[in-house]
Protein backbone atom coordinates (compact mmCIF):
# COMPACT_ATOMS: atom_id res chain seq x y z
CA UNK A 1 0.00 0.00 0.00
CA UNK A 2 3.03 2.31 0.24
CA UNK A 3 2.79 3.15 -3.44
CA UNK A 4 -0.73 4.46 -2.86
CA UNK A 5 0.32 7.09 -0.32
CA UNK A 6 0.81 9.76 -2.92
CA UNK A 7 -2.52 8.95 -4.52
CA UNK A 8 -4.80 8.79 -1.46
CA UNK A 9 -5.18 11.09 1.55
CA UNK A 10 -3.40 10.12 4.75
CA UNK A 11 -5.85 8.86 7.35
CA UNK A 12 -8.55 7.93 4.82
CA UNK A 13 -10.08 4.46 4.78
CA UNK A 14 -8.88 3.64 1.29
CA UNK A 15 -7.23 0.36 2.40
CA UNK A 16 -10.46 -1.09 3.78
CA UNK A 17 -12.35 0.26 0.78
CA UNK A 18 -9.96 -1.36 -1.69
CA UNK A 19 -10.20 -4.66 0.23
CA UNK A 20 -13.97 -4.71 -0.29
CA UNK A 21 -13.44 -3.83 -3.95
CA UNK A 22 -11.13 -6.80 -4.55
CA UNK A 23 -13.42 -9.28 -2.75
CA UNK A 24 -16.41 -8.05 -4.73
CA UNK A 25 -14.27 -8.28 -7.85
CA UNK A 26 -13.47 -11.96 -7.25
CA UNK A 27 -17.15 -12.75 -6.77
CA UNK A 28 -18.03 -10.81 -9.91
CA UNK A 29 -15.35 -12.67 -11.89
CA UNK A 30 -16.88 -16.02 -10.94
CA UNK A 31 -20.33 -14.70 -11.80
CA UNK A 32 -19.50 -12.92 -15.05
CA UNK A 33 -17.27 -15.78 -16.19
CA UNK A 34 -20.17 -18.23 -16.28
CA UNK A 35 -23.27 -16.06 -16.74
CA UNK A 36 -23.46 -15.85 -20.54
CA UNK A 37 -22.83 -19.56 -21.03
CA UNK A 38 -25.27 -20.33 -18.21
CA UNK A 39 -27.98 -18.31 -19.96
CA UNK A 40 -27.24 -19.85 -23.36
CA UNK A 41 -26.68 -23.48 -22.32
CA UNK A 42 -28.81 -23.98 -19.20
CA UNK A 43 -31.56 -21.34 -19.44
CA UNK A 44 -31.63 -21.64 -23.26
CA UNK A 45 -31.81 -17.93 -24.05
CA UNK A 46 -31.39 -16.79 -27.66
CA UNK A 47 -30.33 -13.40 -29.06
CA UNK A 48 -33.65 -11.70 -28.43
CA UNK A 49 -34.05 -13.32 -25.00
CA UNK A 50 -30.63 -12.04 -24.01
CA UNK A 51 -31.58 -8.52 -25.05
CA UNK A 52 -34.80 -8.67 -23.01
CA UNK A 53 -32.91 -9.97 -19.96
CA UNK A 54 -30.38 -7.17 -20.32
CA UNK A 55 -33.24 -4.66 -20.54
CA UNK A 56 -34.40 -5.72 -17.09
CA UNK A 57 -30.82 -5.89 -15.80
CA UNK A 58 -30.32 -2.25 -16.72
CA UNK A 59 -33.62 -0.99 -15.26
CA UNK A 60 -32.09 -0.57 -11.77
CA UNK A 61 -29.67 1.90 -13.28
CA UNK A 62 -32.58 4.01 -14.48
CA UNK A 63 -34.30 3.66 -11.10
CA UNK A 64 -31.15 4.80 -9.29
CA UNK A 65 -32.12 8.47 -9.43
CA UNK A 66 -35.43 7.67 -7.72
CA UNK A 67 -33.68 5.53 -5.11
CA UNK A 68 -31.19 8.29 -4.39
CA UNK A 69 -34.04 10.78 -4.06
CA UNK A 70 -35.97 8.58 -1.61
CA UNK A 71 -32.91 8.00 0.56
CA UNK A 72 -31.21 11.37 0.12
CA UNK A 73 -30.11 11.41 3.79
CA UNK A 74 -27.85 8.40 3.21
CA UNK A 75 -24.12 9.02 2.93
CA UNK A 76 -22.02 7.48 0.15
CA UNK A 77 -20.76 4.88 2.64
CA UNK A 78 -24.29 3.85 3.61
CA UNK A 79 -25.29 3.48 -0.03
CA UNK A 80 -22.17 1.41 -0.63
CA UNK A 81 -23.18 -0.91 2.22
CA UNK A 82 -26.79 -1.14 0.99
CA UNK A 83 -25.52 -2.12 -2.45
CA UNK A 84 -23.47 -4.93 -0.90
CA UNK A 85 -26.54 -6.36 0.86
CA UNK A 86 -28.68 -6.30 -2.29
CA UNK A 87 -25.93 -7.92 -4.38
CA UNK A 88 -25.72 -10.73 -1.81
CA UNK A 89 -29.48 -11.34 -2.06
CA UNK A 90 -29.37 -11.42 -5.87
CA UNK A 91 -26.50 -13.91 -5.99
CA UNK A 92 -28.24 -16.09 -3.41
CA UNK A 93 -31.31 -16.16 -5.66
CA UNK A 94 -29.16 -17.49 -8.51
CA UNK A 95 -27.94 -20.30 -6.25
CA UNK A 96 -31.38 -21.26 -4.91
CA UNK A 97 -33.96 -20.62 -7.65
CA UNK A 98 -34.64 -22.99 -10.60
CA UNK A 99 -32.91 -21.87 -13.85
CA UNK A 100 -35.97 -20.63 -15.77
CA UNK A 101 -35.93 -17.53 -17.98
CA UNK A 102 -38.17 -15.53 -15.64
CA UNK A 103 -36.43 -16.50 -12.38
CA UNK A 104 -32.94 -16.10 -13.84
CA UNK A 105 -33.91 -12.63 -15.07
CA UNK A 106 -35.32 -11.78 -11.62
CA UNK A 107 -32.07 -12.83 -9.92
CA UNK A 108 -30.02 -10.86 -12.46
CA UNK A 109 -32.18 -7.78 -11.85
CA UNK A 110 -31.76 -8.01 -8.06
CA UNK A 111 -27.98 -8.42 -8.28
CA UNK A 112 -27.86 -5.59 -10.79
CA UNK A 113 -29.68 -3.25 -8.40
CA UNK A 114 -26.99 -3.67 -5.77
CA UNK A 115 -24.24 -3.47 -8.37
CA UNK A 116 -25.54 -0.20 -9.80
CA UNK A 117 -25.88 1.35 -6.37
CA UNK A 118 -22.21 0.55 -5.76
CA UNK A 119 -20.95 1.75 -9.15
CA UNK A 120 -21.47 5.43 -8.45
CA UNK A 121 -20.37 5.05 -4.84
CA UNK A 122 -17.05 3.44 -5.83
CA UNK A 123 -16.17 6.40 -8.00
CA UNK A 124 -17.42 8.79 -5.33
CA UNK A 125 -15.39 7.21 -2.53
CA UNK A 126 -12.30 6.97 -4.73
CA UNK A 127 -12.45 10.70 -5.44
CA UNK A 128 -13.21 11.45 -1.80
CA UNK A 129 -10.17 9.48 -0.60
CA UNK A 130 -7.94 10.91 -3.36
CA UNK A 131 -5.14 13.35 -2.58
CA UNK A 132 -5.35 16.84 -4.07
CA UNK A 133 -5.03 16.72 -7.86
CA UNK A 134 -4.86 12.89 -7.95
CA UNK A 135 -8.49 12.11 -8.81
CA UNK A 136 -7.64 10.35 -12.05
CA UNK A 137 -4.89 8.28 -10.42
CA UNK A 138 -7.21 7.28 -7.54
CA UNK A 139 -9.87 6.12 -9.99
CA UNK A 140 -7.18 4.21 -11.85
CA UNK A 141 -6.08 2.39 -8.69
CA UNK A 142 -9.67 1.52 -7.81
CA UNK A 143 -10.29 0.17 -11.30
CA UNK A 144 -7.09 -1.87 -11.21
CA UNK A 145 -8.03 -3.35 -7.83
CA UNK A 146 -11.42 -4.33 -9.19
CA UNK A 147 -9.81 -5.87 -12.25
CA UNK A 148 -7.31 -8.00 -10.34
CA UNK A 149 -10.09 -9.39 -8.15
CA UNK A 150 -12.18 -10.13 -11.20
CA UNK A 151 -9.17 -11.81 -12.79
CA UNK A 152 -8.91 -14.30 -9.92
CA UNK A 153 -12.56 -15.17 -10.47
CA UNK A 154 -12.03 -15.74 -14.20
CA UNK A 155 -9.00 -17.94 -13.56
CA UNK A 156 -11.06 -20.12 -11.23
CA UNK A 157 -13.72 -20.54 -13.94
CA UNK A 158 -11.06 -21.45 -16.50
CA UNK A 159 -9.48 -24.03 -14.18
CA UNK A 160 -12.75 -25.75 -13.27
CA UNK A 161 -14.63 -25.58 -16.58
CA UNK A 162 -11.61 -26.95 -18.44
CA UNK A 163 -12.38 -30.28 -16.73
CA UNK A 164 -16.07 -30.05 -15.76
CA UNK A 165 -18.86 -28.90 -18.05
CA UNK A 166 -21.81 -28.19 -15.76
CA UNK A 167 -20.96 -26.81 -12.34
CA UNK A 168 -22.71 -23.47 -12.69
CA UNK A 169 -24.65 -23.73 -9.43
CA UNK A 170 -21.46 -24.41 -7.44
CA UNK A 171 -20.03 -21.13 -8.68
CA UNK A 172 -23.18 -19.25 -7.73
CA UNK A 173 -22.83 -20.58 -4.17
CA UNK A 174 -19.14 -19.65 -3.98
CA UNK A 175 -19.91 -16.15 -5.27
CA UNK A 176 -22.61 -15.81 -2.63
CA UNK A 177 -20.13 -16.74 0.09
CA UNK A 178 -17.60 -14.20 -1.15
CA UNK A 179 -20.20 -11.45 -1.18
CA UNK A 180 -21.05 -12.31 2.42
CA UNK A 181 -17.38 -11.91 3.39
CA UNK A 182 -17.23 -8.66 1.43
CA UNK A 183 -20.31 -7.39 3.26
CA UNK A 184 -18.64 -8.04 6.62
CA UNK A 185 -15.67 -5.85 5.66
CA UNK A 186 -17.91 -3.26 4.02
CA UNK A 187 -19.80 -2.88 7.30
CA UNK A 188 -16.52 -1.84 8.94
CA UNK A 189 -16.17 1.28 6.81
CA UNK A 190 -16.92 3.89 9.45
CA UNK A 191 -16.71 7.07 7.39
CA UNK A 192 -19.82 9.15 6.91
CA UNK A 193 -19.33 11.45 3.95
CA UNK A 194 -20.97 14.74 4.82
CA UNK A 195 -23.90 15.91 2.77
CA UNK A 196 -24.16 19.44 1.49
CA UNK A 197 -26.72 21.88 2.86
CA UNK A 198 -29.45 20.75 0.45
CA UNK A 199 -28.58 17.09 1.13
CA UNK A 200 -28.69 16.24 -2.53
CA UNK A 201 -28.08 12.71 -3.70
CA UNK A 202 -28.76 13.44 -7.35
CA UNK A 203 -28.20 16.69 -9.13
CA UNK A 204 -29.23 18.37 -12.37
CA UNK A 205 -27.57 21.62 -13.42
CA UNK A 206 -27.07 23.28 -16.79
CA UNK A 207 -23.28 23.29 -16.37
CA UNK A 208 -23.39 19.47 -16.48
CA UNK A 209 -25.48 19.19 -19.66
CA UNK A 210 -22.53 17.99 -21.72
CA UNK A 211 -21.60 15.46 -19.06
CA UNK A 212 -25.15 14.08 -19.10
CA UNK A 213 -25.10 13.80 -22.89
CA UNK A 214 -21.70 12.09 -22.86
CA UNK A 215 -23.00 9.57 -20.34
CA UNK A 216 -25.88 8.74 -22.68
CA UNK A 217 -23.60 8.26 -25.69
CA UNK A 218 -21.12 6.21 -23.69
CA UNK A 219 -23.87 4.08 -22.13
CA UNK A 220 -25.33 3.29 -25.54
CA UNK A 221 -22.05 2.35 -27.16
CA UNK A 222 -20.72 0.22 -24.29
CA UNK A 223 -24.00 -1.64 -23.93
CA UNK A 224 -23.56 -3.36 -27.29
CA UNK A 225 -20.27 -4.96 -26.24
CA UNK A 226 -21.37 -5.61 -22.67
CA UNK A 227 -24.49 -7.51 -23.69
CA UNK A 228 -23.78 -8.97 -27.09
CA UNK A 229 -19.98 -9.19 -27.30
CA UNK A 230 -19.69 -12.47 -25.34
CA UNK A 231 -22.96 -13.80 -26.78
CA UNK A 232 -21.60 -13.43 -30.32
CA UNK A 233 -18.66 -15.63 -29.34
CA UNK A 234 -20.94 -18.23 -27.72
CA UNK A 235 -23.78 -18.44 -30.26
CA UNK A 236 -21.87 -17.61 -33.46
CA UNK A 237 -18.47 -19.18 -32.72
CA UNK A 238 -19.39 -21.80 -30.11
CA UNK A 239 -17.11 -20.52 -27.31
CA UNK A 240 -17.22 -22.53 -24.05
CA UNK A 241 -17.37 -21.06 -20.52
CA UNK A 242 -13.65 -21.73 -20.08
CA UNK A 243 -12.85 -19.95 -23.36
CA UNK A 244 -15.06 -16.95 -22.57
CA UNK A 245 -13.54 -16.70 -19.08
CA UNK A 246 -10.05 -16.87 -20.59
CA UNK A 247 -10.97 -13.92 -22.80
CA UNK A 248 -12.34 -12.07 -19.77
CA UNK A 249 -9.13 -12.88 -17.88
CA UNK A 250 -6.95 -11.46 -20.65
CA UNK A 251 -9.15 -8.35 -20.69
CA UNK A 252 -8.82 -8.03 -16.91
CA UNK A 253 -5.03 -8.28 -17.11
CA UNK A 254 -4.94 -5.69 -19.88
CA UNK A 255 -7.20 -3.36 -17.89
CA UNK A 256 -5.22 -3.92 -14.69
CA UNK A 257 -2.07 -2.80 -16.48
CA UNK A 258 -3.70 -0.01 -18.45
CA UNK A 259 -6.02 1.47 -15.80
CA UNK A 260 -3.37 3.35 -13.76
CA UNK A 261 -1.75 4.47 -17.03
CA UNK A 262 -5.06 5.80 -18.34
CA UNK A 263 -5.61 7.59 -15.03
CA UNK A 264 -2.21 9.26 -15.32
CA UNK A 265 -2.86 10.14 -18.97
CA UNK A 266 -6.12 11.81 -17.92
CA UNK A 267 -4.26 13.85 -15.29
CA UNK A 268 -1.48 14.77 -17.73
CA UNK A 269 -3.22 15.31 -21.08
CA UNK A 270 -6.67 16.24 -19.80
CA UNK A 271 -10.01 14.47 -19.84
CA UNK A 272 -11.13 16.10 -23.12
CA UNK A 273 -8.23 14.67 -25.12
CA UNK A 274 -8.84 11.19 -23.73
CA UNK A 275 -12.60 11.29 -24.35
CA UNK A 276 -12.09 12.33 -27.98
CA UNK A 277 -9.21 9.98 -28.83
CA UNK A 278 -10.62 6.68 -27.56
CA UNK A 279 -13.35 6.62 -30.21
CA UNK A 280 -10.85 6.45 -33.06
CA UNK A 281 -9.85 2.99 -31.85
CA UNK A 282 -13.47 2.08 -31.17
CA UNK A 283 -14.46 2.43 -34.83
CA UNK A 284 -11.82 -0.15 -35.84
CA UNK A 285 -12.87 -2.45 -33.00
CA UNK A 286 -16.54 -2.37 -33.98
CA UNK A 287 -15.81 -2.93 -37.67
CA UNK A 288 -13.78 -6.09 -37.11
CA UNK A 289 -16.14 -7.43 -34.46
CA UNK A 290 -19.09 -7.16 -36.80
CA UNK A 291 -17.43 -8.10 -40.10
CA UNK A 292 -14.60 -10.49 -39.16
CA UNK A 293 -16.60 -13.58 -40.13
CA UNK A 294 -17.10 -12.14 -43.63
CA UNK A 295 -13.40 -11.31 -44.11
CA UNK A 296 -11.53 -14.21 -42.50
CA UNK A 297 -11.95 -17.99 -42.09
CA UNK A 298 -14.08 -18.83 -39.03
CA UNK A 299 -11.16 -19.74 -36.74
CA UNK A 300 -9.23 -16.60 -37.68
CA UNK A 301 -12.38 -14.48 -37.35
CA UNK A 302 -12.87 -15.82 -33.82
CA UNK A 303 -9.34 -14.76 -32.83
CA UNK A 304 -9.85 -11.35 -34.43
CA UNK A 305 -13.04 -10.86 -32.40
CA UNK A 306 -11.25 -11.89 -29.21
CA UNK A 307 -8.47 -9.36 -29.80
CA UNK A 308 -10.97 -6.62 -30.48
CA UNK A 309 -13.00 -7.51 -27.40
CA UNK A 310 -9.87 -6.91 -25.30
CA UNK A 311 -9.22 -3.62 -27.09
CA UNK A 312 -12.75 -2.48 -26.34
CA UNK A 313 -12.28 -3.29 -22.65
CA UNK A 314 -9.11 -1.18 -22.55
CA UNK A 315 -10.52 1.84 -24.34
CA UNK A 316 -13.60 1.70 -22.10
CA UNK A 317 -11.30 2.77 -19.25
CA UNK A 318 -11.43 6.22 -20.81
CA UNK A 319 -14.85 6.60 -19.17
CA UNK A 320 -12.91 7.61 -16.03
CA UNK A 321 -12.28 10.91 -17.79
CA UNK A 322 -15.93 11.94 -17.44
CA UNK A 323 -15.71 11.61 -13.64
CA UNK A 324 -12.67 13.89 -13.58
CA UNK A 325 -14.60 16.28 -15.86
CA UNK A 326 -17.34 16.44 -13.21
CA UNK A 327 -14.77 17.10 -10.49
CA UNK A 328 -13.37 19.95 -12.58
CA UNK A 329 -16.80 21.57 -12.89
CA UNK A 330 -18.07 20.96 -9.35
CA UNK A 331 -18.07 23.54 -6.58
CA UNK A 332 -17.62 20.94 -3.83
CA UNK A 333 -17.22 17.20 -3.23
CA UNK A 334 -20.89 16.65 -2.46
CA UNK A 335 -21.83 18.01 -5.86
CA UNK A 336 -19.37 15.52 -7.41
CA UNK A 337 -21.03 12.59 -5.60
CA UNK A 338 -24.53 13.67 -6.56
CA UNK A 339 -23.67 14.34 -10.20
CA UNK A 340 -21.77 11.07 -10.74
CA UNK A 341 -24.64 9.07 -9.26
CA UNK A 342 -27.06 10.92 -11.50
CA UNK A 343 -24.82 10.20 -14.48
CA UNK A 344 -24.97 6.47 -13.76
CA UNK A 345 -28.75 6.62 -14.10
CA UNK A 346 -28.76 8.91 -17.13
CA UNK A 347 -26.59 6.62 -19.24
CA UNK A 348 -28.98 3.80 -18.38
CA UNK A 349 -31.94 5.67 -19.79
CA UNK A 350 -30.65 4.87 -23.27
CA UNK A 351 -28.89 1.58 -22.49
CA UNK A 352 -32.17 -0.11 -21.57
CA UNK A 353 -33.43 0.57 -25.08
CA UNK A 354 -30.14 -0.47 -26.67
CA UNK A 355 -30.34 -3.75 -24.75
CA UNK A 356 -33.95 -4.33 -25.78
CA UNK A 357 -33.54 -3.49 -29.47
CA UNK A 358 -29.99 -4.79 -29.82
CA UNK A 359 -31.22 -8.37 -29.80
CA UNK A 360 -33.84 -7.50 -32.39
CA UNK A 361 -31.22 -5.78 -34.61
CA UNK A 362 -28.95 -8.82 -34.39
CA UNK A 363 -31.78 -11.26 -35.07
CA UNK A 364 -33.28 -9.36 -38.00
CA UNK A 365 -30.45 -7.30 -39.53
CA UNK A 366 -27.36 -9.25 -38.50
CA UNK A 367 -24.24 -8.82 -36.36
CA UNK A 368 -22.76 -6.37 -38.87
CA UNK A 369 -25.53 -3.81 -38.40
CA UNK A 370 -25.44 -4.15 -34.61
CA UNK A 371 -21.76 -3.26 -34.31
CA UNK A 372 -21.97 -0.65 -37.05
CA UNK A 373 -24.53 1.13 -34.85
CA UNK A 374 -22.10 0.92 -31.94
CA UNK A 375 -19.38 2.58 -34.02
CA UNK A 376 -21.71 5.42 -35.03
CA UNK A 377 -22.67 6.00 -31.39
CA UNK A 378 -18.99 6.11 -30.49
CA UNK A 379 -18.32 8.73 -33.16
CA UNK A 380 -21.19 10.83 -31.81
CA UNK A 381 -19.63 10.56 -28.35
CA UNK A 382 -16.26 11.73 -29.69
CA UNK A 383 -17.70 14.62 -31.67
CA UNK A 384 -19.68 15.85 -28.68
CA UNK A 385 -16.67 15.53 -26.35
CA UNK A 386 -14.71 17.75 -28.74
CA UNK A 387 -17.06 20.64 -27.88
CA UNK A 388 -16.08 20.63 -24.18
CA UNK A 389 -14.38 23.73 -22.83
CA UNK A 390 -11.89 22.79 -20.11
CA UNK A 391 -10.12 24.56 -17.28
CA UNK A 392 -7.06 22.43 -17.85
CA UNK A 393 -4.05 23.78 -19.63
Amino acid sequence: MKSFKGVFKEGSQFKLFLLTVIITGISYGLYKGILDNFLAEVVKMGEMDRGVTEFFRELPGVALVLILAMFYLFSAEKFYKAGAVIMLIGMGMHAILPPTKVLATLAICMYSLGEHIQIGMKSTLSLQYAAEGRGGAALGVQNSTQQIGTLFGYLAVIAVFSFFADVYNLFFWISTGLLLVGLIFTARITGDSKTDDSRRRFYFHKKYIKYYMLEMFYGARKQVFLTFGPYVLILHYGASAATVSLLFAVSAIACFIASPLVGKIIDRLGYKTVMVADTLILVVVCFFYGFAHRIFPINVAFLVCCVNYVLDAVISLASMASNVYVQDLADDQNEVKATISTGVSINHVITVFIALFGGWIWQTLGIETLFLCSAVLGLCNSAYAATIKTKQA
